[in-house]
């Protein structure tokens, strides 16, 4: 608890003050400090045709199946579905310290670092078959609210699969 502490009185400080802050290296200097934000990896993936569903905390949203809170809508594309797959993951690619943990034909998930303190959010892109879609979900994996990140998110990856053209809006 010591080193929670420390680590967001140096991070309030640093941001205060001006200075240039990079949470890789600050994390780096408090050992065990990127684990305790990162969380563990939840078991996801699709299963019967869906994404699994969004838990109660309003960290979460979720093109299948949501609720109206979680309820977020897929992304809506005609073409080629190997083609759109490939923009998907050029888009990923250069979305902000994120990486992409598993890829198959019809399915990526990532992983998203928060900037300030490593918190991850979870990332996942299904493309069923002949759907003209890609249902997605994306969830932090701890805490209780994400100040609307995860939807944010999403909806920036949506924006720039229509400026490459290979989605709509």
């Amino acid at each position: 608890m010591k080193r929670v502490l420390t680590f967001c009185l140096i991070s309030l400080i640093t941001l205060a003050s001006g200075w240039s802050f990079n949470s890789a290296s600050a994390m780096a200097a408090l050992p065990g400090m990127s684990a305790l934000f990162a969380g563990n990896a939840p078991e996801l993936g699709v299963m019967d045709g869906h994404l699994r569903a969004c838990p109660d905390s309003p960290n979460c949203v979720v093109s299948q199946g949501g609720d109206t809170a979680h309820q977020i809508e897929p992304i809506a594309y005609q073409g080629d579905r190997a083609t759109v797959r490939e923009a998907m993951l050029k888009v990923l690619a250069v979305v902000p310290r994120t990486q992409v943990v598993t890829e198959t034909e019809d399915y990526i998930r990532a992983a998203s670092e928060s900037r300030l303190l490593g918190f991850v959010d979870d990332l996942e892109f299904y493309f069923p078959a002949d759907a003209g879609v890609i249902e997605v979900r994306s969830a932090s994996r701890l805490g209780e609210s994400d100040l609307g990140v995860n939807r944010r998110r999403l909806e920036q990856i949506r924006l720039a699969l229509v400026d490459l053209g290979v989605a709509q809006m």
